[in-house]
This record gives structure tokens, C-alpha cells and sequence, in this order.
């Protein structure tokens, strides 16, 4: 990973350059400061190489491609809510007693393959570094994101948004890359049951398998072939124009024609993880299952939702977690969690030691927690309690079992606030990650006011 990002840094146009420079230059009092917050683009500064700082700045643009796409009816964002500023928060070491702590661990040596969605675009990259230095070096092996639904060229997936994840997954041979694939476009735009059953209808006749070979393709040429497809997922809601609910007979003949298009590109090796959210929603997500042929991975997306549902009814429900747990094993597949995380009932530090002990015992492929508010412990401020207890159970975790550490543990590094009368000149992610930081016009020093 190290040579892959010293190459990428090596072929900075000297543009760019000039640019630190005469930032650097102009941070001394002329009007500007440059500024590296605590997840700057990879490498970070070192006493060697130091990037200019005067004052130091959250990350606070927009993602640079859109956040999950979600809406708060199956998939549990509130309305409004945007990932948080990508900020090492500011708490405390953990207090690692046996409370904090799963009570059920991993049967056997093997613990399961863990990650977290962070943002869509190449600062939930770069942005796991961050995440693993507060969980105490914890290795993160899945990497999430979501290819926009907003237009066909965007699900057949741009280089510019996949290569940064191409390149974090070939950096080691372990890790694993998962990709939310919407299985049609204009997918959160509200299109109706009618249209949506023409469109799978069409679907199912091969209308779009252009679409799906052009990222097939795409992932191979990338030296990804090995990705975890997550197609059409929470298709038993209401929310994506790629829902089940509306015909879904044609809905598991398209899953099929997507997965069959896909299989046919030279060199793939992908996975297909069906993926309901929790529970019955608006149909049974068994009526959408494809069969065996064209399924890899049975998923589940599962929330600490409706508000007042204890985890125990969360596992026993109608198509809840016992009911995923039970026909994946009827199917011989394994299971996995691509989104999990809090919501309806807050900072609710008893779901999240259940949840984990669930994964530690049920021991899924992979499983990615949705870190941000108001689901997140990391990005989020807003769950100190879940926070302490996520963070105990995984410091220092890697793939051999681990006891949790007894010894005082140094506090996550703090933020620094932002300067005075400073604004950032919004550059966006690419512009971030070139600069290694920030740049924020000096206006106190424009208006004589420091």
C-alpha cells in the first residue's frame, strides 16, 4: 500500500506543487493558512516531509461522490442527516472491562473480516486509516461504498470514483472489497410501482445488460475481479426504483440476467451478496430470493430500529436475524452484514455489545457498521456510551484472537479547532488529498483585526 501511494505522489503534476508551495508561503501573513486535519490524504506528514500548518482545519466539504444511498423509511438515515465531517473525534481512551466487552467471543481462532462505511468517495479511503489508528491499529479488511444511482453512467462506475478503492484492495491480499451496484438508475427519485414494474420487466429482457458488463469490465481491468457485489440491496422496501415488492418475478429474473451478464467477462471472480434490510418490510424478502445459482452471500442490512424493540426481538422476528442466520445455512451460503449500526433508540450501548457478540458468534464473511450520524460511533459524537463499548471490543483487533488490552491506552488524538475568521476555501476531496490538507483565507490578517 505504502509503494502504490509513494507512486501515486510521485506523478503530482508540478502545478500542484507550486501550489504548497506558494501556500506554504503565504501561511507565514499574508492572508492565507494551510492546515492537515487528522486524516489527510495518505501519507501523512512526517517530521521529514512536514505539510505546512498554521492553523488546521476539519475536513468539511461534501463527499465527492453522494453518501449511501438511503432514505430514513428502510434504510435508516434521517431526513437532512449528511456524513459528518471525516474529524478524529475527541474521547477518551476506552475503559477495557469485561462490561464494555462482547459477552459471547468467536468460536475458534478466526475472527470476522470487519469494516465501516465512511464516506462514498476517496475520503472513505483514506479515511480508514483514521479509523484504525483510533481502534488502536485494528485492521480494517472490507472496504464499503456505494456507486451512485442517479444515472446509468455512474452505475456502470467511473474510474475516477473506483480506482482509489481498486487500489486500496490490491494494496494487501486479504482485505475485501464490497460495492453497493443499484440495479437501476434515478433510484432514489420516489418513481412509481408501475413504472418500477415496467422497468424490471425490461430488465429481465436484457434492456440494461449493457450497463452491467460496461462495470464488470470496468472492476476487472481495475485488478478487482474479486469484489463483493452487493445488487439491489433492501430490495423488500419501499425506497429504491430497484424494490422487489412490485413484481418480483421479474425482479429475481433480472437479479439473474445482471449476475449471468457479469459472470461472462473474462477474468471475474465476483461474489453477489443478496441483501435484504431486517425484518418483513414491505414484502417477505424470501419472494425475492434469485436462487442458489446467482447468490454468493446472504446479507442483511439491520438498524437498532422501530424505536423501543429490544435485540432479543430484533433476532426472533419474522425474517429478522435468526430467520437470515437460518436459510443461509438451509442454502449452505454465508452471511453478512454490509450495514449495521444504531438509530431509533439512540446511544443504546446494549445493542451495540449484542450485535457484536451476534457477529462474533455467527461469524459472517464481512461486516461494514454505517459510521455516521445517527448510526456511528466514530464520526459521531452523538453516541459516547455505544462509542466505548464498540471501540473496547475491537482495539487492537486483528485476525488472531486477542484479549482486550489491560494497560492504559493513549487518548485518540483531539482535533484542532479551526482559526478565527478563517474560512476554508472548499477544494473538494481530490484537492484535499493532492494538498495534504486544507488551505482557509486569513481574514484577520486581510482586515488588520488579529
Amino acid at each position: 500500500m505504502v509503494l502504490q501511494q509513494c507512486r501515486a505522489r510521485t506523478r503530482r503534476p508540478a502545478v500542484v506543487v507550486a501550489v504548497v508551495a506558494i501556500s506554504a508561503a503565504l501561511a507565514s501573513g499574508t492572508g492565507f493558512a494551510a492546515g492537515t486535519g487528522p486524516i489527510a490524504g495518505p501519507p501523512a506528514p512526517t517530521a521529514a516531509t512536514p505539510a505546512p500548518t498554521v492553523s488546521t482545519l476539519p475536513a468539511v466539504d461534501p463527499p465527492l461522490a453522494p453518501p449511501s444511498p438511503k432514505s430514513p423509511q428502510t434504510s435508516a438515515v434521517a431526513p437532512g442527516l449528511t456524513p459528518p465531517p471525516l474529524t478524529e473525534p475527541s474521547k477518551p481512551a476506552p475503559s477495557f472491562s469485561s462490561a464494555a466487552a462482547p459477552t459471547t467471543s468467536s468460536p475458534g481462532g478466526e475472527r470476522p473480516a470487519f469494516g465501516a462505511f465512511l464516506d462514498s468517495g476517496v475520503r472513505g479511503v483514506y479515511a480508514m486509516t483514521g479509523l484504525s489508528r483510533w481502534l488502536g491499529g485494528a485492521e480494517l479488511r472490507v472496504g464499503h461504498t456505494y456507486l451512485p444511482g442517479d444515472r446509468w453512467s455512474n452505475i456502470e462506475g467511473t474510474h475516477r470514483f473506483l480506482a482509489p478503492w481498486a487500489r486500496w484492495r490490491t494494496a494487501k491480499d486479504d482485505r475485501i472489497f464490497v460495492l453497493n451496484v443499484p440495479m437501476q438508475e434515478r433510484n432514489e427519485e420516489g418513481v412509481s410501482d408501475a413504472e418500477v414494474r415496467s422497468l424490471l420487466r425490461q430488465g429481465a429482457a436484457g434492456h440494461f445488460d449493457h450497463h452491467f458488463r460496461a462495470l464488470a469490465e470496468r472492476l476487472v481491468a481495475l485488478d478487482v475481479p474479486d469484489t463483493v457485489l452487493v445488487l439491489g440491496w433492501e430490495m423488500n422496501g419501499t425506497t429504491y426504483t430497484h424494490r422487489c415488492g412490485p413484481d418480483p418475478a421479474a425482479w429475481k429474473s433480472y437479479w439473474n440476467r445482471i449476475v449471468t451478464t457479469m459472470r461472462s467477462v473474462p477474468g471475474q471472480e465476483f461474489r453477489f451478496d443478496f441483501t435484504p434490510s431486517r425484518g418483513q418490510d414491505a414484502v417477505p424478502w424470501t419472494q425475492c430470493y434469485p436462487g442458489d445459482d446467482t447468490v454468493d452471500i446472504i446479507g442483511m442490512d439491520s438498524y437498532d430500529q422501530p424505536r423501543g424493540v429490544s435485540f432479543d426481538e430484533q433476532v426472533k422476528e419474522p425474517y429478522g436475524l435468526q430467520a437470515q442466520v437460518d436459510f443461509a445455512k438451509s442454502h449452505n451460503k454465508p452471511i453478512s452484514y454490509p450495514e449495521w449500526g444504531l438509530f431509533r433508540n439512540g446511544d443504546n450501548a446494549e445493542y451495540m455489545r449484542r450485535m457484536l457478540a451476534w457477529i462474533d458468534e455467527h461469524k459472517p464473511l464481512y461486516n461494514t457498521l454505517t459510521d455516521y450520524c445517527p448510526h456511528g460511533v466514530w464520526q459521531c459524537a452523538d453516541n459516547p456510551r455505544s462509542s466505548l463499548v464498540y471501540r473496547s471490543a475491537l482495539f487492537g483487533r486483528a485476525d488472531e484472537p486477542a484479549t482486550l488490552p489491560t494497560p492504559s491506552v493513549p487518548p485518540a488524538s483531539t482535533t484542532p479547532s479551526s482559526p478565527r475568521n478563517c474560512p476554508p476555501l472548499r477544494l473538494g476531496d481530490w484537492g484535499e488529498y493532492w494538498l495534504d490538507g486544507r488551505l482557509c483565507l486569513r481574514l484577520d490578517l486581510w482586515l488588520g483585526t488579529r
